[in-house]
């Protein structure tokens, strides 16, 4: 499918809770690390592919003025937690058809108190008319909601939940990144104090700052640049699946998954990893689910009988997840796919993955009062 064009060069601007720099100082400096990895000059950029929240009143074209760059192809992918592989799409492509020879995907936020309540009440029209004014603006309250109605429809309790939260906390000890990696324990969990019923506080991302940036380019490219690369076996997307599902119990993934797995000859069973969006523990459970690695209704179950550490049986979220490393406004949904990288080609900072040839990547983006409405996946393979 995307034969001959590989991802390479995972780098990632350190997060900070707080930042007084804008957005464009978090994208500038993902791109001069991916140029100082590389040993690249900035004119050899002749593709970029934008995602941030907090690049405002700029998009990507606005982005190039500042960043001094001049690309023959240009994206804003204004996605989410989608976006990383939405980009992928777009750039593989425009690899393929000669359009760009190497594209840079990067994505980032500032984070400071004034930038996050203008994200709340601007996020989309529904944020600013329909929910923002009753005081129910974030995501926190839209997925009290999911929550709940999950829970309700297939028994699930908290403890299932929690364990993802505990799992991701062990992960995020072995990565000198992230951002909480305070020993976390399921009764810590279990009795932390409530933020929007029945999410408690450790079921909540935690916004920061932050950059995260990776390459598109042709094999023989990365080759002759000593890169180590991953080949991109399959990619979905979907957009605006099930309106008429009363609250998101299902996303896109589930629309187009059989393409997913034909496409890459492999199944869930094959993968060595996975890293899914975890905003929040019950959009784990849905992407397991929509994807086929165990019935509908049984995901929070399904995870919690797993370990989900690097040496476990379904190694997930091997960095600790935005749930413990943080989400840098849009980086957040590169944050697993340059995981993924990095667990693939050696590279990674967090404990190892054995072994590991194969793994899936989820992204799930643009939450409004009830649903996300972007979802994506695609698997990887790493280089022989």
């Amino acid at each position: 499918m995307y034969k001959g064009v590989v991802l390479a060069v995972p780098v990632t601007v350190p997060y900070r809770r707080f930042a007084d720099q804008d957005a464009h100082w978090f994208l500038a400096m993902a791109l001069r690390e991916l140029l100082q990895a590389t040993g690249l000059k900035k004119d050899r950029i002749d593709g970029l592919a934008v995602s941030s929240f907090t690049m405002a009143p700029d998009t990507a074209v606005g982005l190039t003025q500042h960043l001094g760059l001049s690309p023959r192809w240009l994206e804003h992918v204004p996605m989410g937690g989608a976006s990383a592989i939405v980009a992928i799409r777009r750039a593989a492509r425009a690899v393929q058809a000669g359009d760009a020879d190497i594209v840079a995907c990067i994505a980032g936020d500032t984070n400071n108190p004034a930038a996050f309540r203008g994200i709340l009440r601007d996020f989309s029209r529904f944020s600013r008319e329909a929910v923002y004014p009753l005081g129910a603006g974030g995501p926190n309250a839209s997925f009290a909601l999911m929550t709940e109605a999950y829970m309700r429809a297939f028994d699930t309790t908290a403890r299932d939940f929690g364990h993802v939260c505990v799992q991701q906390r062990l992960n995020a000890q072995t990565d000198p990144g992230a951002l909480i990696r305070k020993p976390l324990s399921l009764d810590d969990y279990l009795t932390a104090r409530p933020i929007a019923d029945p999410l408690r506080m450790f079921d909540c991302v935690m916004p920061c700052a932050g950059a995260e940036g990776f390459l598109v380019l042709r094999e023989e490219e990365a080759h002759r640049l000593r890169l180590p690369f991953v080949r991109i076996l399959s990619t979905i997307e979907r957009h605006n699946s099930f309106p008429d599902d009363p609250v998101q119990l299902r996303g896109g993934w589930i629309m187009d998954r059989d393409r997913l797995w034909n496409a890459a000859s492999l199944g869930p069973e094959d993968m060595d990893l996975i890293q899914t969006y975890d905003d929040y523990p019950v959009i784990c459970a849905l992407q397991v689910e929509d994807l086929g690695f165990c019935p509908k209704g049984e995901g929070a179950r399904f995870l919690a009988s797993r370990d989900l550490t690097a040496g476990g049986r379904l190694p997930m979220n091997t960095s600790g997840g935005q749930l413990s490393y943080g989400q840098a406004g849009a980086a957040g949904g590169h944050l697993g796919l340059n995981e993924a990288l990095r667990q693939l080609t050696g590279q990674s900072r967090s404990a190892a993955v054995p072994d590991a040839r194969y793994a899936l990547v989820s992204g799930f983006g643009m939450i409004n009062y009830d649903r996300g409405i972007c979802t994506a996946a695609t698997v990887l393979e790493a280089a022989a």
